[in-house]
């Protein structure tokens, strides 16, 4: 018979360092802290060429499973290499005189973009009192007097003009509120007449007097008339000469910053708008302008005032809003948004609340993360970026069109119609690397047209690698780099030895190693702890068991509550005796990162019929598609080794019992193949094993997953029931590599208290399990009747004979029915 028990030494592989040169992890002292990721050579070759290619749409997504270091490994990798390139550019905007809704950018060397900030602030302060001093000038104070003493003068030649003029008619001007008023004159004197005096005069007098009055008022009429006249005049000369000063005071020192900056065609352009507008409106610099115009110059014009006092909002039009600045950066940016927002990417623009009224300007500005990363690399998680409104197409429209957009959402959709500030756009260069899951990755792939165009490269991480030497040796200095970053215990020979074995035993092969970051770094840190917790100076491998005993314990609530409903016979499983018909299934439920196995019994029952294999899951809509494809499988294998000759004449069901949940996979057809031909052959089986692995047409047994668990799960099921020594579990041979089982399970082997059976096909099974040869076929198909598969094919001629005999009995009624009939 074969021999298909395993040894106690295939079902477990320890970690092979004995030959690694360290007695603790401390002896690798040239592992940097920063070491973080090993076994992603195909990631590493992705991230280079992506890097390294200056090309449209040749951004990078890094696909993986959460916890692989993606992002450790990126961000390293990425400082590592921006630290090699050039440090990009500082990015401002600055006032638009001609369009004040929209900010003119500017684009300056690292550094000098906050330099010329400085330098704005300075000049308006230098202005100010450059134009202050020019000001208390003694020379500019006279010139201004002069030109109210012009006015003045040409004022009092008119009115003295109209007094003369006045006399010669024999009246007199006498001012009121609402201008000169004409009386007439005494002869002796240039007094008035009075009322009594006026009445006494003739008619003919009075009446001279009243023409000679009205034509003297329209003379003064004529003269108000000119006054405006005189006014403007003055203003004007007022306006050139206040310019003339204004230009002869800035014009230095606005030439003094275009020198500075001369190498900046868009700087020196800015700083001539500047200088015109400080020209036009450098009043407003003065708080008290109004005041000390009215002081020095006539109504309506005077010179400029000198006001003290706190920061006038005027001075913010000239100011510079350093969007981002790179005077104290090295290389190029590296940049990580947490919360990918759209405004959080692409910047906006912020308001004040004033008066009642949202007021905004261009030093309100804010950038985004696309402003911080560009000339450099911005780190995004996908899955964040396709979650947030608006962000992901803003993404993408900002990398196919090169430019960097800022707008409210508001503006960009028309859902608001206030004015708000339309900022020059910033050409952009930046590489994008996405991270996130490959489902994901895939998902994006298919169903948007866009991201195959702009995501060219994917960095596809790994979750495992082979256990050879040379990794294993890797994966130890990575440990001891891991250690030395998280400030952890040393690590001793036997504790890095069973981590790697954990690693393995997390994966599920024992020729692999996990090198999911995250979880290999939590083994660490508990292990550390427990440690700690003994008042140990180093960590050991009992620590480390310790870690991963605990951690079980944590997760395993679900797992000990229905391994109690099966001591307590509420599920019912069978772990001795035979039955016809029923054998134990292995399942594994996943419970977030906790896995774990169970028995579950499967039953057959048969009956004649027409060659169906019914899947009671399947019936009631509770078994998956491809559990289904297993018990459709058992039909073609039936069909094809015992009905060559002759239809198949039964019909058979198939169910988990006492399952209420939803069945899914094929690792469980081989046990329902099992109970299947039990029940056909007449056949008990042997209850004491359990059962897993899938079956293909041909009755070969083919490796299933999470075999470990399966294992240890009917394993804990017999020990509380009590092990006898005839207890085990068949599992396909191809599943041997993967087999990192439990230390009480390896020692119950070695015992001899549980038997694990490796198998390759049905009829090994079939032998292990009943204790009768399998059999071969002779050249007729036929196979040996005291064989097992004799008892089946013998069982299903039967059966066939008997649907024979049941058509036949039914065709001659049918016969004599019509008979009758034509008589």
């Amino acid at each position: 018979m074969y021999d298909s028990a395993l040894k106690p030494d295939q079902l477990y592989q320890k970690a092979q360092i004995e030959d690694l040169p360290f007695t603790t992890t401390d002896d690798f002292k040239d592992v940097p802290p920063s070491a973080s990721v090993i076994g992603q050579p195909r990631a590493e070759q992705a991230l280079h060429f992506g890097v390294g290619i200056d090309r449209d749409g040749y951004n990078i997504f890094a696909l993986g499973e959460q916890g692989t270091g993606k992002y450790t490994f990126i961000s390293d990798f990425l400082e590592t290499r921006a630290k090699q390139e050039k440090v990009p550019e500082d990015i401002c905007y600055v006032s638009n005189f001609d369009q004040q809704h929209m900010p003119r950018l500017l684009t300056l060397k690292a550094g000098q973009g906050k330099s010329l900030a400085e330098d704005m602030k300075r000049l308006v302060e230098d202005v100010r009192n450059a134009m202050r001093a020019a000001l208390e000038n003694e020379e500019y104070q006279n010139r201004a007097q002069s030109f109210a003493q012009e006015l003045e003068e040409k004022q009092r030649k008119a009115f003295e003009e109209l007094r003369k003029k006045a006399r010669e008619r024999g009246l007199v001007a006498i001012p009121t509120p609402s201008g000169l008023a004409f009386t007439p004159k005494k002869e002796d004197s240039d007094q008035g007449l009075s009322s009594e005096e006026y009445e006494k005069l003739s008619d003919e007098e009075k009446e001279r007097i009243e023409k000679n009055a009205q034509e003297m008022q329209k003379e003064a009429q004529r003269v108000a008339q000119n006054i405006p006249q005189w006014q403007r005049e003055v203003r004007e000369k007022q306006k050139a000469f206040n310019r003339e000063v204004t230009e002869y005071t800035i014009d230095p020192l606005i030439n003094e910053i275009k020198e500075k900056y001369a190498d900046y065609e868009a700087v020196t352009d800015y700083l001539q708008k500047v200088r015109d507008d400080l020209i036009e409106n450098v009043r407003n610099l003065f708080p008290e302008q109004q005041q000390q115009m009215q002081q020095q110059g006539s109504p309506g014009q005077g010179g400029m005032g000198m006001g003290q006092g706190s920061e006038n909002p005027a001075e913010r039009r000239y100011h510079v809003n350093v969007l981002v600045d790179h005077s104290e950066s090295q290389g190029a940016p590296v940049v990580y948004e947490e919360n990918p927002t759209y405004q959080n990417l692409f910047g906006r623009v912020e308001h004040l609340a004033q008066m009642g009224t949202l007021v905004t300007d261009f030093m309100m500005i804010r950038p985004g993360a696309m402003h911080r990363a560009n000339g450099g690399y911005l780190i995004l998680d996908a899955l964040k970026v396709v979650r947030e409104p608006f962000a992901w197409e803003g993404l993408k429209r900002t990398l196919r069109s090169g430019r960097l957009k800022i707008e409210s959402i508001g503006q960009m959709y028309s859902l608001i119609s206030t004015v708000s500030l339309e900022p020059e756009a910033l050409p952009i260069r930046v590489k994008v690397v996405l991270t996130g899951i490959p489902l994901l990755y895939y998902l994006l792939r298919h169903y948007d047209s866009d991201f195959g165009e702009l995501f060219k490269v994917s960095a596809d991480f790994a979750q495992q690698m082979d256990r050879g030497k040379e990794n294993q040796q890797e994966f130890v200095r990575l440990m001891a780099g891991v250690a030395r970053k998280e400030q952890l215990l040393p690590f001793k020979r036997d504790a890095v030895g069973r981590v790697i074995e954990r690693g393995s035993r997390l994966v599920g092969d024992a020729r692999k190693m996990s090198i999911h970051m995250e979880s290999m770094t939590n083994l660490l840190r508990e292990a550390d702890y427990w440690a700690r917790q003994n008042g140990r100076s180093a960590v050991e491998s009992e620590h480390v068991q310790k870690a991963v005993d605990s951690w079980i314990y944590r997760s395993d609530r679900l797992r000990e509550r229905m391994q109690e409903q099966i001591e307590r016979d509420i599920v019912l499983i069978e772990t001795e005796g035979s039955k016809i018909g029923q054998v134990n299934g292995l399942s594994v439920l996943s419970l977030g990162e906790f896995m774990f196995g169970r028995p579950s019994r499967i039953t057959a029952r048969i009956r004649l019929g027409k060659g169906e294999v019914v899947d009671i899951e399947r019936e009631v809509a509770m078994g998956g598609p491809i559990h289904s494809k297993g018990v459709l499988i058992l039909s073609g294998f039936l069909g094809g080794r015992y009905a060559l000759d002759a239809p198949l004449s039964l019909s058979a069901s198939l169910v988990f019992e006492q399952s209420y949940g939803g069945v899914e996979g094929d690792s469980a057809s081989s046990a329902e193949l099992y109970a299947l031909l039990s029940a056909i052959a007449d056949v008990p089986v042997r209850q004491s094993l359990a059962i897993t692995g899938s079956v293909n047409q041909h009755g070969q047994v083919q490796p299933i997953g999470g075999v470990n668990e399966k294992i240890e799960g009917f394993f804990d099921t017999c020990k509380a029931k009590g092990l006898s020594k005839d207890q085990g579990v068949l599992i396909p041979k191809a599943n041997t590599q993967h087999l990192m089982l439990r230390q009480d399970v390896i020692e119950a082997v070695e015992s001899g208290d549980f038997i694990i059976h490796a198998v390759e096909t049905i009829d090994q099974g079939l032998e292990i399990l009943t204790g009768l040869t399998a059999g071969e076929p002779d050249e007729s198909g036929a196979y040996p009747e005291e064989t097992f598969n004799g008892k089946v094919q013998l069982r299903l001629k039967e059966f066939a004979d008997k649907r024979r005999r049941f058509a036949a009995e039914g065709a001659g009624s049918r016969e004599d029915d019509a008979i009758a009939g034509r008589h």
